[in-house]
């Protein structure tokens, strides 16, 4: 089966385009004021506008208030929700969209469980722990942790770059593979020939 490619923390309609172009199977908004790459609905917007068919596009949550999310489902296309915090099963459900729960993953993680109590979700996406973050943390997470008798379709991300992008799918066989800073000139700002060469990796 074909592994999928999520390019998240799009800020600039020129980084979706590109995206687009290498194949992306969708991008990844951040509606997350706490992060470098947080866009406006303004910004989402022009991003959403520009799109191509058949590039999917992720609206990206932490611990967001219903009216905030509204207001964004409302305002563009959205096709898939990401919550990125401690949402429970029954904040996730409410928009009426399918969406993906990011699971920060360190020792002790028990996926399974996770599985049981979103099992409403498209799939579980498995980031890096971090103290300090809630994503977008450049580091890779022990990859065996994820248990193989998992069912739900796993969205991998945390550290991915088109350096150990195909290892990683060798081992995990995920759904999908999530990058963010793996394919960047700086914080926010997409580096075309990185997203091209992940891609291509990813293929």
């Amino acid at each position: 089966m074909r592994v999928r490619a999520k390019i998240c923390g799009i800020t600039r309609v020129d980084d979706a385009l590109a995206a687009a172009r290498c194949g992306a199977d969708a991008i990844g908004l951040v509606f997350y004021e706490n992060s470098p790459r947080h866009v406006s609905i303004e910004q989402a917007q022009s991003i959403v506008a520009a799109l191509p068919p058949f590039v999917s596009v992720v609206a990206l949550f932490v611990n967001a208030n219903k009216t905030y999310i509204d207001e964004v489902v409302s305002s563009l296309r959205v096709d898939i929700l990401q919550f990125h915090g401690e949402e429970v099963e029954t904040d996730c459900v409410q928009y009426n969209l399918p969406y993906m729960k990011a699971v920060r993953v360190k020792e002790g993680t028990n996926l399974i469980q996770y599985e049981k109590n979103y099992s409403s979700a498209c799939a579980l996406l498995l980031d890096t722990y971090s103290e300090k973050m809630v994503g977008g943390t450049g580091e890779t997470f022990n990859w065996s942790l994820i248990p193989a008798e998992l069912s739900m379709p796993v969205v991998l991300a945390g550290g991915l770059n088109q350096h150990n992008v195909s290892d990683a799918i060798k081992q995990v066989k995920p759904y999908a593979v999530d990058v963010s800073g793996g394919v960047e000139k700086s914080k926010g700002v997409k580096d075309p020939e990185k997203i091209a060469a992940f891609l291509r990796q990813v293929r």
